[in-house]
């Protein structure tokens, strides 16, 4: 079985540090994964005024937040401009991109979480050829996809988006690789969502203990048809990267291949139309964009 393997990179620290370690551990076990890279300025510490929201702090006491990621995480930008990623870190960017497909996750992506509801189809096409070009620009070629960070995407992001050649789209959660309905029509740019639960939606009180936390990620995998597992450079490469790298062994005794999200595009000339719509889901807090269920209506595609 293929399961698709995503690496988000959010943060400066993120890409110093997280990236690295996980290429180090992807040659160890002898996987290639897709790497969504944030190449803007981090300004992720300008979502501490997110604090007076119940729900936000919850998440933040729940997953131990500042041991999770670092205070030079949760403060970044918040008082000052933050570095800009791309521009600093552009050789750690460069060489992964050479070993792995290579995205485009956001100009800025604290921008793009707190204001996608009020970005117009201007904004929205401004911010991505921002990160387009300079993504492009560091890897001497055209990024393999795009995701919207923290999955915020609406039909002004797939609109926007089917502007540049991307081969395919990242940017919902959902059950399996589909083409998205855009202006009712289906799109031909397929979309491969994330399937899984990520750690920060499942771990602390009440969630799945750390010691039990890889063999409950291998038992979901075990029952979906098409699997997309989503990590962070900045906790899986970080914090718990010792944690992922036996869920790769793990993985492997099972009989898990795991992949980049373009190889589950093979063979997927069939695959349904569905729309997107905002859903708030368990573990996080805030809207993400979730496939919905397949379009029916006569002409459209079916699974």
């Amino acid at each position: 079985m293929r399961v698709g393997l995503r690496i988000d990179v959010d943060t400066f620290r993120g890409t110093r540090i997280g990236v690295p370690a996980l290429c180090r551990v992807l040659q160890k076990h002898k996987v290639q994964a897709t790497f969504f890279f944030s190449v803007g300025p981090d300004n992720m510490g300008r979502h501490l005024w997110r604090l007076i929201r119940p729900r936000f702090l919850w998440k933040m006491l729940r997953t131990n937040a500042a041991g999770l990621y670092g205070w030079d995480i949760l403060l970044c930008g918040a008082f000052w401009p933050g570095p800009r990623i791309g521009e600093r870190l552009r050789d750690v960017i460069r060489a992964t991109a050479a070993d792995h497909e290579a995205g485009l996750h956001a100009w800025d992506h604290q921008f793009w979480q707190a204001h996608i509801d009020d970005m117009t189809a201007e904004d929205i096409h401004a911010a991505v050829r921002r990160g387009y070009d300079a993504l492009a620009g560091i890897i001497g070629r055209t990024p393999d996809a795009h995701a919207s960070p923290s999955w915020k995407c609406n039909d002004l992001v797939l609109a926007a988006t089917a502007g540049f050649p991307f081969r395919y789209g990242s940017d919902c959660r959902g059950r399996s690789v589909f083409g998205p309905i855009l202006n009712g029509q289906p799109s031909s740019r397929l979309q491969v969502p994330v399937t899984l639960p990520t750690y920060d939606e499942l771990v602390g009180p009440g969630g799945i203990p750390l010691a039990g936390y890889n063999d409950h990620m291998l038992g979901l995998i075990e029952k979906q048809k098409t699997a997309v597992l989503c990590i962070h450079a900045e906790v899986e490469g970080i914090s718990r990267l010792q944690m992922f790298s036996d869920f790769l062994s793990k993985a492997a005794a099972k009989g898990l291949e795991l992949v980049p999200l373009g190889r589950l595009l093979e063979d997927r000339a069939d695959s349904p139309s569905c729309r997107i719509a905002p859903q708030e889901i368990p573990g996080r807090e805030g809207w993400v964009a979730v496939q919905q269920d397949h379009d029916k209506r006569p002409g459209s595609k079916e699974s």
